[in-house]
């Protein structure tokens, strides 16, 4: 099954292990313990960011470090750049339909 960068932020759990990885990168074992779920639960999370490309594993002696892909999340900030657009100008016109309300009713 293909995995992409929008698969990876579908889980809450997910989206916080990218969370803790934006400050450092951090040992499997680390990550479980902020979690109440099982060490091979996180791992499971961890497997399948790394299938969707947003965090590349190091082993360090017996150690697995989690490290942070930031630019491959920079797909979603470009798909979701067109709504930003949509969504300033739906702003843009409600505030021209506040702005018109207010002026009637001071004018009454």
């Amino acid at each position: 099954m293909r995995r992409d960068v929008f698969n990876a932020i579908t889980d809450p759990t997910r989206r916080d292990i990218l969370m803790y990885l934006t400050k450092e990168k951090q040992n499997i074992n680390a990550l479980a313990e902020k979690f109440e779920m099982t060490r091979q639960g996180v791992s499971l999370h961890v497997k399948y960011l790394q299938e969707c490309g947003v965090i590349t594993i190091e082993k360090i002696g017996r150690e697995r470090y989690c490290n942070l892909q930031a630019q491959k999340l920079a797909e979603i900030a470009n798909w979701l750049e067109q709504f930003k657009e949509l969504w300033e100008g739906r702003f843009k016109q409600l505030d021209n339909l506040l702005n018109n309300i207010k002026g009637k009713q001071e004018d009454e």
